[in-house]
């Protein structure tokens, strides 16, 4: 049985290549702390470098420090985000999530609350293909997937990103990091649930 984790955190957890996941993120974090007694916790993960030799240095230039397997362990709740690579998230994530098997042997994130959030250069860039591709490792480490219900009433005027799946943003092609309003605040929902579930499941 997974022992309960002495913290309360949501662990954040993005790749973002222009900074538009990024944005996303902070969004989740803000909806996240406006729940009492959770705290948000924003990492993310090194680019994967087409040279053998190369390493990222151990700190990030600027944003969020790198993930490690303890942010997994505490956590009670997990967002993961990725941009687009072809309707799937891209290999950076991938390669961290590839290296997390002990960590499913152990079941540290069996039965706790996962979302998961995208941005797109496009409107139709494969945003829900990308959220539903990054649900499945989360399945497999045994989560409890939450996303947008209907109830979010910018889920049904959003003409931006934001699906019942999970948050999104569309950049279009100058690349615009800033979150739309709409997108702004299923984001924010997106945290706050994800918060909300996992402090009744850690209950």
């Amino acid at each position: 049985m997974q022992k309960a984790s002495a913290t309360r955190d949501i662990l954040i957890l993005y790749y973002s290549h222009h900074g538009s996941v990024r944005e996303l993120a902070r969004h989740i974090a803000r909806g996240v702390e406006q729940v009492g007694g959770v705290t948000a916790r924003l990492r993310t993960v090194p680019r994967v470098s087409t040279v053998c030799e190369a390493t990222a240095a151990a700190i990030p230039d600027d944003g969020a420090p790198y993930a490690e397997a303890r942010d997994i362990e505490e956590c009670i709740g997990l967002a993961l985000g990725s941009p687009t690579r072809f309707g799937n998230m891209a290999a950076p994530l991938k390669y961290f999530l590839d290296s997390t098997s002990g960590l499913w042997l152990n079941g540290a994130l069996a039965g706790k609350p996962g979302a998961v959030f995208t941005s797109t250069s496009s409107m139709h860039g494969g945003q829900e293909s990308t959220l539903l591709s990054m649900m499945l490792p989360l399945l497999h480490h045994g989560m409890l997937i939450v996303g947008i219900p209907y109830s979010e009433a910018a889920l049904t005027t959003t003409r931006e990103g934001g699906t019942p799946y999970g948050a999104s943003h569309v950049s279009g092609s100058d690349g615009i990091t800033v979150a739309g309003e709409d997108e702004k605040r299923l984001a924010i929902a997106l945290g706050r649930r994800l918060a909300e579930t996992a402090l009744k499941l850690a209950a």
